[in-house]
């Protein structure tokens, strides 16, 4: 599986080039993910914005990165589409993981030096 990464302030940004989150993808999914974490990234955002579908074992996946990240740091995901946020409210994820209509701020970018 694709998946872009970079780090902006703190954040580390995961952008998901697949359009499907689905059975088939996963254990891939996962392994991907796992290995591209950081210690250091005080965030972890995953940009949904390529995702068109999302079933159980998709979900799962999410959820199994959330757990990778330990009890200090909550995953993130921004640019879910329609179906995406869908099957997110159905299971009721959408209280579990933090949702963003685009991608967040990091914490310093916006300010200005005083």
């Amino acid at each position: 599986m694709d998946i872009d990464s970079r780090v902006e302030d703190g954040m580390l940004v995961l952008t998901v080039r697949s359009p499907r989150l689905d059975a088939a993808r996963a254990v891939t999914f996962k392994e991907c993910v796992h290995s591209l974490l950081r210690a250091d990234a005080e965030r972890v955002v995953i940009d949904m914005a390529e995702v068109d579908f999302l079933d159980s074992s998709g979900l799962g996946a999410l959820v199994a990165v959330m757990k990778m990240l330990g009890g200090g740091r909550r995953l993130e995901l921004a640019n879910c589409g329609a179906i995406v946020r869908k099957v997110l409210m159905l299971t009721r994820m959408d209280g579990v993981f933090v949702l963003h209509d685009t991608l967040p701020p990091g914490p310093h970018r916006g300010r200005t030096a005083a």
